[in-house]
């Protein structure tokens, strides 16, 4: 049975407690770049998969604004429930990420080589601060 993806979040980083937990840290939806072209050092996506039983391969992308053009791809990573009871929370790191422009990028989450979830993630300059007036 296909499970469902219950969230995919976007976050600075992700830590995980000895009881299981996972602490997300700058849950965003929109990055704010100093310069464009420019590099974003480190990003994490965060899912979660449930309702579904078997072994499963996710794979997760992003995509530039014209729907096409691949910016990063993750590895596979296999996701295995052994029953509809039971979640499997992936989390992908990706590092040095390079956006030539602005615009609205897209997160692609693929299971099984199909599209499950497709969401936009804003590319933007960062507004610059007023000129100090002199004295």
């Amino acid at each position: 049975m296909i499970p469902d993806l219950q969230t995919s979040l976007l976050c600075d980083d992700v830590r995980q407690e000895r009881n299981g937990k996972f602490i997300l840290i700058g849950v965003f939806d929109g990055l704010f770049m100093a310069q464009l072209p420019g590099m974003f050092p480190r990003l994490c996506l965060v899912n979660r998969w449930c309702c579904g039983k078997g072994a499963f391969t996710q794979r997760s992308r992003l995509v530039g604004p014209d729907g096409v053009t691949m910016i990063c791809e993750g590895q596979p990573i296999a996701i295995n429930l052994p029953d509809d009871a039971q979640v499997a929370t992936t989390v992908e790191i990706f590092v040095n990420l390079q956006f030539p422009a602005a615009g609205m990028y897209w997160v692609e989450v693929h299971l099984e080589q199909q599209l499950r979830l497709r969401y936009p993630l804003h590319v933007r300059l960062a507004p610059q601060p007023p000129p100090q007036a002199s004295s």
